[in-house]
């Protein structure tokens, strides 16, 4: 996805248009914005589109999204509306290959079990990719399923230990195996990552603003879609 710009969770407001809803969605592919979108496995191995491990901040219920069954997921409403929490399933019936999505995979200790669900529900879809904080997820897809482009999530609160680490030797990225990377916002400016981002196709997060794209060779995930 070079050279694009990526509704994060879609065109919303969380106000009217909750994030990572179909509502969300289909904004962002009437502006036919890509799309990046976040997967859990839910308890009866459904894949959901939600960002949050906890449902409070969203729809003011105190469990665990992974915890429970789909029938129980889809009884909730997002904020004061009445969208759902979407599955899999309706995102990519609604999108239908229309615009590249751009996945993240939500930490899980199901890791095999969430991957080979993903997979086989995009067996018809082709523009896409996938990406994650895990390394040992990343690295699951790229060994089990070599053909996929597959991105390792880079968070600007990581310990300075794993970063000189990872700065030094690459060996995150190179025991995951990753096609590119995805990098806060906050790291790109250090020397280190500017180094890191010419060797790795690099997507930049999360930007809010027009003027903080300032290069054409990075992909930008942004809010505030479409900016004025």
């Amino acid at each position: 996805m070079k050279n694009k710009i990526i509704a994060h969770r879609g065109v919303f407001n969380n106000i009217d248009i909750p994030e990572n809803s179909l509502k969300a969605f289909k904004k962002a592919l009437e502006l036919n914005y890509p799309i990046e979108l976040d997967v859990q496995l839910t308890k009866d191995n459904i894949l959901v589109i939600f960002h949050d491990y906890n449902l409070k901040r969203m729809t003011g219920d105190t469990r665990n999204i992974q915890d429970l069954t789909y029938d129980e997921i889809k009884k909730l409403n997002l904020i004061n509306t009445k969208e759902k929490i979407p599955t899999l399933e309706d995102v990519l019936k609604l999108i239908d290959d229309q615009v590249p999505l751009d996945i993240e995979i939500k930490n899980t200790k199901r890791i095999s079990d969430t991957c080979n669900i993903l997979i086989k529900k995009l067996k018809k879809y082709h523009n896409y990719d996938i990406k994650s904080f895990n390394p040992k997820i990343v690295r699951y897809l790229k060994v089990n399923y070599p053909y996929l482009n597959v991105g390792y999530l880079i968070h600007d609160k990581y310990d300075s230990y794993l970063l000189n680490k990872l700065l030094k030797n690459k060996f995150v990225i190179k025991y995951c195996k990753a096609d590119f990377i995805a990098i806060s916002k906050k790291l790109l400016n250090t020397n280190k990552f500017k180094k890191l981002s010419k060797k790795y196709p690099t997507m930049i997060w999360t930007i809010k603003d027009k003027k903080e794209i300032t290069d054409k060779d990075y992909t930008y995930i942004c809010n505030n879609l479409p900016f004025k």
